[in-house]
């Protein structure tokens, strides 16, 4: 049996993007468009206000050259016709589908307003340790063969990037920002402030990226001004202090705390929680300085702003409402401190700024286009410069006086609760066992001693209280050690502790809810036979789409066994030289009998089992291996046929044929005599459905039914086949589902 207790923290969805090269900050990405016309720039010009895309010949990425691909220009205050140097948006797939490294949206930032061509990419950068955000590095852009200048390349924050962090992407979608733009003479703010039921009232403010929404984002506007003891239903709060925390610390004003309240994004997850998203982060450290109550003009005042600000201020009921909660303060404050020490007092961010100028050096020297000097460049990291009508501080001189001012507060001068000796009894316990989860917290209130817990990566954590009172298998009452009781309901459990004092909380780890530990359970090791690689799809052409709607080769693992089998720490690989080429993330479970399907499409972009390779129609093979290298299943194939699968006939044992595709089902099809002569059809309509939808066969199976399953995988519904069946979708979140009826699969898109 293999008992693992693993005390190590785990980023969520740590590992999705790595591989990707696109965006890695130790590189410089060159990026070339040729458009056909000579007079390009007059033409993105003219089409800036209407935000249509101009055909450009081609876009070459790194030698990667793409034909036909969408350019236009983009930007609010960062855009004027008068410069060389615009921002671009760049979209390879508007009218062929292509991607680069899985990436179709590529945003190219001009820099207008930082000397130090530093604030984006050292912002992203902390930011990413805390909450899902962006990637951010550099990229050399030439037009028709002339060097424009040098960009930020930041990712897009687009259904993809929701795919890959929430999973899903179909659910209600905005850009906090107004689609006007904000600027001194607007008040259209996204504030999120309740303006009534009308959506005529928000749409000057936010610009919804999804269908439809407006009744979920005015639903969030009301449970957050009238009704904050549900608001844990509709907000990930925790996600919504981190990013408070952070645009305080950094003095970002250009942010919700700011006079505009924009640049961040909402998506409402599976679970009915708005999640925020950071945008734009060129106006960091402090070169914005208007608060909306007040314009910090000099450097000196944005040293001392204040780390509530705004907590009184009903205009902004994101800060005010949530702080007004004692419990969400305190962990705000826990937040703020662990921003301040991992980056700030450390000189950390310094540091980043140092390396991340040492690597453009040359690049900005040669921008000619730049809005700055280059000497400029240089003195920014440590003097103030002038930018347009603002000053960009010095980055040490503003955040090494903001860190003295900071500390000096009564707020984190206070002691923090002390949290040690997590451990849990038994260390490995057995699926669906009941265990305790015990640690030594000192300097805290009592009853505010807790875990989050969860067996999903996509769930909310659930908070349970834990007690020093002797009866909680805590030891003695008194003696500072808490202890609960939980039962273990997949092999592998998440979790974070969490205690407050009158003043300040305190979480371990210090980066949760993003980052978490994780417990092992005890289960039986894997061999041979009792995982198999069951089925896989080299050439996808039209059958089964993955979440984010491509069509794109897949591998099928089974379970024999009548239990579930974590596959934590696998490997999955397309080269027997080289069994590590991609890892099942910690947490995969693959259920008792059950399947798990893992994309092979070099796209890790799209999801969490997104393979780091592809699979070649021409022939090669597949292997799982152990953590230990050892190989546990390996399929060797040769050329295959255009949407047909080669799969294991019979289901989990039998060997290799090339047949009809069973994704995600028995291998062995329903038997032709159960059907007569006629080969059996399903069509679901309608389709996309705001709530019931039928199935339709043309022949049925007494012993077979109809099945439900979300795109990780799960049985959600399950009815008897009728020749017509009414599927009821009333209740399930929007997003895709897959409809299954024996060896016939169908896709239906929910939208409630």
């Amino acid at each position: 049996m293999k008992k693992l207790l693993t005390c190590f923290v785990v980023v969520l969805f740590a590992g999705i993007v790595k591989g990707q090269s696109f965006y890695d900050t130790n590189t410089i990405q060159t990026i070339e468009i040729t458009f056909s016309q000579t007079n390009w720039d007059a033409i993105l010009d003219a089409a800036e206000a209407s935000d249509v895309y101009t055909q450009a010949q081609s876009v070459s990425i790194n030698g990667t050259v793409f034909p036909n691909v969408g350019v236009k220009y983009k930007g609010n205050s960062s855009y004027n016709p008068n410069n060389v140097k615009n921002p671009f948006h760049i979209e390879l797939d508007a009218y062929v589908n292509q991607d680069y490294q899985g990436y179709t949206d590529i945003k190219l930032n001009n820099v207008f307003s930082d000397p130090s061509f530093v604030r984006e990419t050292v912002a992203y950068d902390i930011l990413r340790q805390y909450m899902h955000a962006p990637k951010a590095n550099y990229a050399k852009v030439y037009v028709n063969g002339t060097f424009i200048g040098l960009y930020t390349n930041v990712e897009s924050i687009s259904k993809k990037f929701v795919d890959a962090h929430f999973g899903s992407n179909g659910n209600a979608f905005f850009d906090c920002s107004p689609p006007a733009g904000a600027g001194p003479g607007s008040s259209n703010y996204p504030s999120l402030e309740y303006l009534g039921t009308s959506s005529a009232s928000y749409t000057a403010a936010y610009d919804m990226k999804s269908l439809d929404g407006w009744n979920d984002l005015i639903n969030l506007c009301n449970v957050l001004n009238n009704n904050t003891a549900s608001i844990e239903t509709v907000l990930d709060v925790d996600r919504v202090l981190w990013m408070l925390a952070f645009d305080n610390v950094m003095v970002n004003l250009d942010s919700y705390i700011g006079k505009f309240k924009q640049n961040y994004y909402l998506y409402k997850d599976d679970n009915g929680r708005f999640n925020p998203i950071v945008w734009d982060l060129n106006m960091s450290f402090g070169t914005f300085s208007d608060t909306g109550s007040g314009n910090l003009t000099t450097t000196a005042a944005k040293r001392q702003m204040s780390h509530t600000l705004h907590s009184a201020d009903a205009a902004w009921p994101l800060v005010s409402k949530l702080l007004a909660i004692p419990t969400y303060k305190r962990k705000y404050l826990a937040h703020y401190k662990t921003i301040l020490a991992e980056n700030i007092s450390n000189n950390s961010y310094y540091t980043k700024a140092q390396s991340f100028q040492s690597l453009i050096a040359s690049d900005v020297a040669a921008d000619v286009n730049k809005f700055f000097t280059t000497a400029q460049f240089t003195a920014n990291l440590t003097t103030d410069v002038a930018s347009g009508m603002q000053t960009a501080p010095g980055l040490s001189s503003l955040m090494n006086g903001r860190n003295t001012y900071l500390v000096a507060q009564s707020d984190f001068t206070a002691t923090q609760p002390s949290i040690a000796a997590i451990t849990a009894v038994p260390a490995a316990p057995a699926l669906n066992s009941t265990f305790t989860m015990r640690a030594t917290v000192t300097n805290a209130t009592a009853s505010s001693v807790y875990i989050g817990y969860r067996f999903n990566a996509l769930q909310p954590f659930t908070k349970v209280t834990m007690y020093d009172d002797g009866a909680h298998n805590d030891g003695a009452a008194g003696d500072n050690v808490y202890g609960t009781q939980l039962t273990l309901a997949a092999i592998s459990m998440q979790y974070y502790l969490y205690a407050e004092n009158a003043t300040i909380g305190k979480f371990a780890p210090e980066r949760a809810e993003h980052e978490y530990y994780t417990l092992l359970g005890d289960y039986p090791a894997v061999t041979s036979g009792q995982v198999v690689i069951n089925e896989l799809m080299a050439q996808n052409n039209s059958t089964i789409t993955d979440e984010v709607g491509e069509f794109e080769d897949w591998v099928e693992l089974y379970n024999n066994m009548s239990y579930p089998v974590d596959l934590s720490g696998f490997y999955l690989s397309d080269n027997t030289t080289n069994l590590t080429k991609w890892q099942f993330p910690v947490g995969t479970i693959i259920p008792a009998n059950g399947y798990l399907i893992v994309w092979a499409d070099d796209e890790a972009i799209d999801g969490i089992l997104h393979a780091a390779w592809k699979l070649s129609a021409t022939g090669e093979s597949v292997t799982l291996a152990n953590p230990a290298q050892v190989v546990i299943d390996q399929v060797v194939f040769n050329a295959q046929t255009v949407d047909m699968g080669y799969a294991r006939v019979p289901n989990g044992t039998g060997n290799f044929v090339i047949q009809a595709p069973t994704y995600n089902a028995n291998n062995s099809p329903l038997a032709t005599a159960e059907f007569g002569n006629q080969t059996p059809t399903m069509q679901i309509v309608p389709n996309p459905t705001h709530g019931s939808a039928t199935v339709v066969l043309n022949q049925i199976n007494e012993n077979t039914k109809i099945e439900v399953y979300n795109m990780l995988g799960q049985l959600v519904q399950e009815t008897n086949a009728q020749l017509e069946t009414v599927l009821n979708f009333d209740s399930r979140v929007s997003g895709t589902y897959l409809v299954k009826y024996g060896a016939l699969t169908q896709k239906i898109i929910v939208i409630n």
